[in-house]
């Protein structure tokens, strides 16, 4: 298996989380492929928010996945941070791929509308005249630009007419369609004693957990494919189609993959499972989270732990807050 996009030249995230702080040489960074090579060198200056974008894509893997057998662990010190995971053409790693993109879009552009490159800011191409009441100020973000450096960095590395680059573009186009689609108007009030004689609006990003949240219920109605060989001029090509006839087709919205994912419940080197032992698990929940789940019928260890906390909190006039420490006794599942 060759490797993809995250394994390589995203590891930015972990190896490269302190680029702000330092100045960059591209020639350094592991895995770039010579597209994206001319690409860091070419903007430079945006190269720490693509850095920061990925490293936001896999907090927010491992906020989502916290409670499944893949958990989004990552490997430090490993050029393939995620293992042989993303080898494989599963669910998991068309999540990875979509939060990923999503994360490089929506971190520059955010870095953009904070003023931090010259060579973006805001965007001033209003979607429409200003509506009754309000008019257009601020500084709308233009998750246009973040979503074209995305795509020209992380889609570099997906030119092969094979079905797996196919399907990691698919993705990474899905992971920054979900930018643009939830843009929406934040307003200020502006007048005396704070009332809204005049608001101003501008175009804002949504929360980056909501576009999470939004992606893992992609995740949940992921697609399955099948590879197609066709003969054009220029060899065979891959090219994916619906398994199901019956379904609705896969819009560029939605996330897809071609092979199943193991099960994570055991270690396997091969897949890159870690298994689920000495996981923490809910035993009050019959979820995917829930011990019988988690621990895959291997049963779980109890033990109590105890935790010191603030509590009899006290306020006082003015302006502080006291507490007493209390020490509480909690149970604590793990798996076998």
């Amino acid at each position: 298996n060759q490797p993809h996009l995250l394994q390589k030249s995203l590891a930015l995230g972990q190896q490269y989380s302190s680029l702000g702080s330092q100045p960059i040489l591209c020639g350094s960074i592991p895995g770039l492929v010579p597209k994206q090579l001319r690409f860091c060198r070419n903007y430079i200056e945006i190269m720490p928010s693509v850095a920061e974008g990925v490293k936001l894509g896999i907090q927010e893997c491992q906020h989502q996945f916290r409670g499944r057998r893949w958990n989004c662990t990552t490997i430090k010190d490993n050029l393939a941070i995620f293992g042989p995971v993303l080898d494989k053409a599963t669910r998991e790693s068309a999540f990875v791929h979509a939060i990923a993109s999503a994360g490089v879009a929506f971190a520059v552009t955010r870095s953009c509308a904070e003023g931090t490159s010259t060579m973006c800011g805001c965007n001033s191409h209003h979607k429409g005249p200003p509506g009754e009441g309000w008019k257009w100020g601020g500084c709308s973000e233009d998750a246009e630009f973040g979503v074209l450096v995305s795509r020209e960095f992380a889609d570099a590395r997906e030119n092969r007419p094979d079905a797996r680059s196919a399907m990691n573009r698919h993705n990474n186009e899905a992971g920054r369609t979900t930018i643009l689609d939830h843009m929406h108007l934040r307003c200020k009030c502006h007048g005396l004693s704070g009332s809204c004689e005049v608001k101003t609006c501008w175009w804002a990003q949504p929360d980056f957990r909501m576009l999470g949240d939004y992606l893992k219920d992609k995740y949940d109605s992921a697609s399955e494919m099948v590879v197609e060989k066709h003969r054009e001029s220029r060899g065979w090509v891959e090219t994916l189609r619906a398994k199901y006839a019956f379904f609705k087709h896969p819009t560029e919205r939605d996330m897809v993959y071609y092979e199943g994912s193991p099960n994570f419940c055991e270690p396997n080197q091969e897949t890159g499972s870690f298994g689920t032992r000495d996981r923490a698990c809910n035993v009050s929940s019959h979820g995917i989270e829930g011990c019988d789940l988690l621990c895959c019928g291997r049963g779980h260890n109890t033990r109590t732990e105890k935790r010191k906390e603030k509590c009899h909190c006290i306020f006082h006039w003015c302006c502080y807050v006291s507490c007493q420490e209390c020490v509480r006794v909690y149970d604590v599942h793990t798996c076998k």
